[in-house]
């Protein structure tokens, strides 16, 4: 066995994996240049073109509102539209870093296995989401903490389910008696009596 593989070893059995073979198989497929998935060029020019989108829309509320110079001063627009007119112009550098460094190379931004690992921390946080809408952000919390710490960290369920209750009221002491900030609440806690 060589260094890699010792490595590998040691890494895989952190990482609670059976064997070294596994994650030397998931290294190599996440580093893979295959021609399936998103090439980085096309991210890079959604990304550039999202921002400067944003930015364009900054200007234009800006100018909506003032942008320009008054005996008083500055509108209340003058700064937000440089502000915009800077991302902007990021943007645009963005999009002319992506055509010289990342057309034609061929590089894979995203591909079946790396959508995968991005779809297993995505997913939950967007079922928490959804669940703190409909049940309140204790509840939430407590069902994202237990169910994360069960699925994927492989806890018991002895231990998930009273982390996932104890962070739960530990944000109810210091958002509600604490600083005295109330949050999102839901059924549970009307049915409690908290609110």
């Amino acid at each position: 066995m060589g260094p890699r593989e010792e490595d590998a070893g040691r890494t895989a059995s952190i990482l609670g994996l059976s064997d070294a073979h596994s994650l030397l198989g998931k290294v190599t497929i996440m580093s893979e240049k295959s021609a399936n998935g998103v090439s980085r060029f096309a991210v890079e020019l959604g990304v550039a073109a999202l921002t400067g989108a944003f930015g364009i829309a900054v200007c234009y509320g800006s100018l909506d509102i003032g942008a320009g110079w008054t005996d008083m001063g500055p509108d209340a627009g003058y700064f937000p539209f440089y502000i915009g007119l800077l991302i902007v112009l990021g943007s645009l550098a963005n999009i002319g870093h992506a055509f010289f460094k990342h057309r034609g190379t061929g590089e894979v931004f995203l591909d079946g296995a790396r959508a995968r690992v991005v779809a297993s921390f995505l997913l939950p946080v967007a079922a928490f989401a959804a669940v703190s809408a409909w049940l309140g952000l204790y509840v939430g919390t407590a069902l994202y903490i237990a169910a994360t710490m069960l699925f994927q960290g492989r806890y018991k369920w002895w231990i998930a389910i009273p982390a996932g209750l104890g962070v739960s009221i530990f944000f109810f002491i210091v958002f509600e008696i604490g600083f005295q900030v109330p949050l999102l609440k839901g059924p549970v806690e009307a049915w409690f009596g908290i609110y």
